[in-house]
């Protein structure tokens, strides 16, 4: 594979994230090749256990969008 020059200094914010949007959805078929750590797998499973005990039900989406659209900025 031969590396594609892009001068991202001259690309707008807007060019930017379109083509970090582009990079990451190219992960999407490999996602499964990409190992998790230690930690990261330590983490999903603490809070698969906490979901299964019922101690962490998560945030209604509705709660979240909310939170969103009331921080100032």
């Amino acid at each position: 594979m031969t590396d594609p020059y892009i001068d991202i200094e001259k690309l707008d914010a807007d060019q930017r994230l379109q083509l970090i949007e582009r990079l990451w959805d190219s992960l999407e078929d490999s996602a499964l090749a990409l190992p998790l750590t230690a930690a990261q797998k330590r983490e999903l499973d603490s809070r698969l256990d906490r979901i299964d005990a019922g101690d962490d039900a998560g945030i209604p989406w509705e709660e979240i969008i909310s939170k969103i659209k009331s921080k100032p900025g």
